[in-house]
This record gives structure tokens, C-alpha cells and sequence, in this order.
């Protein structure tokens, strides 16, 4: 068999484990056209997309020259071994049971240093897919001052350890980011608001990290979608789509937005 035959056969397998082959193009930034040839087998990716693919799939380049049966057990069973990045893999989902009673819609609200003074109200989705805890997030801006609309999307990994909900995203484009959240689970008799901190970059602070207090308000696991979407955007502290409970925890002293200025 043709090496670009196996490649053909391991991509459609890989492909298979995921929601729609749209999805994966958007993903790893291929053009649809061109992934539908990779996967008939009428090309063969250069060096650079098989690695970008492999990447996408949590793989080597190499595991794409496997003979099938071996590419689907890695697939399967991937060895974690190979690296010491597999440690942090390893890390995914930690009390998994305890994770499940937080599993759902969120609206989530934090001080961005993009917008100061200002609150950045997102939407997000914890959920459990094949043995792992996932999550989702959405992130819509419409700034008409400043004549901006931003659209971001994110997705990620949750894990609990020692009663801390640690949560691991990137943005999906051409250009991702990184971000890390950690949160404290429900309370006995509180089981509306997880208060934490997030950490990431900048979008209009030519990428400056930073880290601020980060709050999710629980909506349950059939909420109004359309509703949820649309109270994302930068709020005032004075605005009446500010919960309470939401202002309070942010709008405080010691609630201060750090960030590292750009003369260090």
C-alpha cells in the first residue's frame, strides 16, 4: 500500500472521531476543498499541514505513517509516554465526579484589560465527551465607539484536584491564544456562582498578559440559548444586565486587574 493511501486511511479514521470535517478545517485553518482531497487520497499535505494536522488530532506527524491498525489503538489509547507533556494530559479530568454536578450553560463575567473599567460578559459550556470533561466558550464584543465587533470562540479542558476546578482553553483561528481559569466549586447551599481567577492576553494591549477575578453564573443545562448569547458584551458596573452578586464580587478593592507594563 501506498504511503499516501495509509495517510488517507488514518486522516479518515482520525476524522471520524470528530463532530463534522467543516469543524476540523476551521479549526486547523485548511481549506475544506483541499482536506477533502487529503482524505480521498488524491494529495498528500506538505510536511508543514501533516504537522498541523497531527497537532489538531493530539498526535505526532509520524502516527499518520502507521499501519492502520496501530494508528487507530494511538487514536484509541494514545501513549502518553512518549513525552513529558503527557503528564499534563494525565492531569485530565481528575475527580471526575465531582466535576459532573457542574456540568452546563454559564454566563461568566471578568475585568478585561482591554476594556477598562469595564465588565466582559462571555458564555460557556462545561460538558463530558469520551471519558474527558470539556468546555466551550463564546466570546461576542460589539464596542460601536470604538467601532468594533469581535466575535472569539474557545475550547478547552476541565479538571478538578484538591477542590479547585482548573480550566485550560484556546481560541480557535489562524492565530490562537491560551488562557487558564481557576475556580471554586459549588458550596453546599450555593450552587449558582463559581468565583475564581482567569488568565490570558490582551486583544487591544498589543497582547500584554494579564490576570483578573473571573465569576460564572450557572444557567443550567437547557437554558435559552439565543437569550444567553445575547447579554454578551462589555458592561458598565452601573448596568442593569450586572447581577448583584456579579458587581460585587468585582467591582471591590481588592478585585485589581494586574497586568506586566510594556517598558519591562
Amino acid at each position: 500500500m501506498q504511503d499516501i493511501d495509509i495517510f488517507a486511511i488514518n486522516l479518515k479514521f482520525a476524522c471520524a472521531t470528530r463532530r463534522s470535517i467543516s469543524q476540523i478545517c476551521r479549526e486547523i485553518g485548511i481549506n475544506r476543498q483541499q482536506f477533502n482531497r487529503y482524505i480521498g487520497g488524491e494529495a498528500r499535505p506538505s510536511a508543514h499541514n501533516v504537522a498541523r494536522i497531527a497537532r489538531f488530532f493530539g498526535l505526532s506527524a509520524e502516527d499518520f505513517a502507521l499501519p492502520a491498525k496501530q494508528f487507530e489503538a494511538r487514536m484509541t489509547r494514545p501513549d502518553r509516554d512518549r513525552s513529558d507533556a503527557g503528564l499534563l494530559l494525565e492531569g485530565f479530568p481528575g475527580d471526575i465526579a465531582g466535576l459532573r454536578r457542574h456540568i452546563g450553560y454559564y454566563q461568566t463575567y471578568h475585568v478585561s484589560l482591554s476594556w477598562p473599567g469595564l465588565v466582559v460578559c462571555s458564555c460557556a459550556r462545561i460538558y463530558e465527551e469520551a471519558g474527558s470533561i470539556r468546555v466551550k466558550s463564546i466570546e461576542r464584543i460589539r464596542d460601536p465607539a470604538n467601532e468594533i465587533q469581535q466575535f472569539s470562540k474557545y475550547v478547552g479542558l476541565v479538571t478538578l484536584w484538591r477542590n479547585r476546578i482548573f480550566i485550560a482553553e484556546r481560541s480557535i483561528g489562524r492565530e490562537p491564544m491560551l488562557a487558564q481559569t481557576i475556580l471554586l466549586p459549588f458550596e453546599v447551599h450555593q450552587r449558582v456562582y463559581l468565583r475564581g481567577t482567569t488568565m490570558g492576553v490582551s486583544w487591544r494591549k498589543e497582547n500584554l498578559p494579564y490576570a483578573s477575578r473571573m465569576i460564572w453564573r450557572s444557567l443550567g443545562e437547557q437554558p435559552d440559548l439565543r437569550q444567553m448569547l445575547s447579554r454578551c458584551g462589555v458592561l458598565s458596573f452601573g448596568s442593569r444586565h450586572l447581577p448583584q452578586t456579579v458587581r460585587a464580587f468585582l467591582d471591590t478593592p481588592d478585585a485589581e486587574l494586574l497586568s506586566i507594563p510594556t517598558e519591562y
